[in-house]
């Protein structure tokens, strides 16, 4: 069989499996990734994410991961939302989840396609392969520019004229000789929709992401408390945030020839912050079993729960912030001071501080409670 040959049959395979776009290039397509990659990281631009400090020369290289690697065949799955991505913003009561993670993990949904289609190019290649799934140091992004498959938009995140800003990508690592496909080029132009909508104002520039300021990172990725000058922008986002990816003007097309859409769950679309707040750590693991929620663990998830109570101008959910001010968790008690300060009265809080505040151990908490009772926050409250 052909080189040619072989890749159509591929091709054909992988579509039918369900994934959308397919293409092909080389290990030394992204000459230029290492530099930039260095900057971003020597900018602090990764936050807490240290393990991209640590696997930045495999990161940079594909060679470096894999010296046997000949083609790299990247793959997109479509998961363009049928509905308003952004529609649960508006209700304050409730909290919103980013569209990625309103359905299985898309590690599992994606890695086991990988797999059978690895399986039918080795066999029929006689070819080793490897399999990554945003779980290995593989700079996805640029190498699915470089193979033709999309660009890397303003807001970083790959852009097809397909399917917008709506792909999960895989990609498979080959020692077969494929015919490689033309790079895409950037159509993004003058807009800057996405860069403009960022609530937490987290692009520097153009083509810049500080993932310290991003809500993804701050709800998904980190561990700790979120600055409070962070915290109003967040919203009523309590996992992840869509808005950069659903004002892109390319997801028109997403929206159409695509008949086996992945399906989010409707009752994760939008969910009631009252009855999250009250999850312990077994209901928050029977309630997004399988999902990617349920990476977070019970705190952190809680912990964004809270800002989102906070943020929600509804004095009675503070009942819920303050339920919470006795949690085990350091993390959602901090979270809880806070919110319930920004729902009730100075003297409701101070009513609900006396005996907490003296007794708290923990430093993080007793600072929340120092500013809660601050003359400054009392101003801005009666206001």
């Amino acid at each position: 069989m052909t080189s040619d040959a072989l890749k159509r049959a591929f091709v054909e395979r992988a579509k039918a499996l369900g994934f959308d776009t397919i293409r092909v290039t080389s290990p030394d397509s992204i000459p230029l990734a290492p530099e930039r990659l260095k900057a971003w990281l020597e900018a602090g631009h990764h936050g807490a994410m240290d393990w991209m400090v640590e696997t930045a020369e495999r990161r940079s290289d594909p060679r470096t991961l894999w010296p046997e690697v000949r083609s790299i065949i990247l793959l997109g799955l479509n998961y363009g939302p049928a509905t308003d991505p952004l529609a649960a913003l508006a209700m304050k009561g409730h909290g919103s989840v980013s569209v990625y993670s309103r359905n299985r993990d898309y590690h599992d949904v994606i890695k086991g396609k990988l797999k059978e289609v690895a399986g039918f190019l080795a066999s029929k290649a006689s070819s080793d392969v490897k399999v990554f799934v945003d779980t290995a140091p593989v700079m996805e992004k640029p190498l699915a520019q470089a193979a033709g498959l999309g660009w890397q938009g303003k807001h970083t995140v790959v852009v097809s004229r397909e399917f917008g800003s709506w792909l999960f990508l895989g990609a498979i690592f080959t020692t077969a000789e494929l015919p490689v496909d033309e790079p895409e080029r950037d159509h993004c132009g003058s807009c800057r929709r996405c860069l403009d909508i960022c609530p937490t104002e987290a692009f520097p520039a153009p083509y810049q992401l500080d993932a310290r300021r991003c809500i993804s990172y701050l709800t998904i990725e980190h561990k700790g408390h979120i600055p409070a000058e962070l915290r109003t922008g967040i919203g009523n986002r309590i996992f992840g945030c869509d808005d950069c990816l659903a004002v892109c003007p390319w997801n028109k097309f997403a929206q159409t020839g695509r008949e086996a859409r992945l399906m989010q769950r409707d009752d994760l679309a939008a969910l009631p912050l009252a009855d999250l707040a009250r999850l312990n750590d077994p209901s928050f693991r029977t309630r997004f079993s399988g999902t990617p929620i349920k990476r977070t663990g019970r705190d952190r998830f809680v912990r964004n729960v809270l800002i989102a109570i906070g943020n929600s101008n509804k004095p009675e959910l503070a009942e819920e912030a303050v339920r919470l001010l006795d949690d085990a968790s350091p993390l959602v008690r901090a979270m809880a001071v806070w919110a319930m300060a920004q729902l009730l009265p100075p003297a409701d809080v101070a009513g609900h501080a006396h005996g907490r505040a003296e007794r708290e151990l923990d430093a993080d908490v007793r600072e929340e409670w120092r500013r809660a009772l601050s003359p400054a926050h009392a101003e801005e409250t009666a206001q």
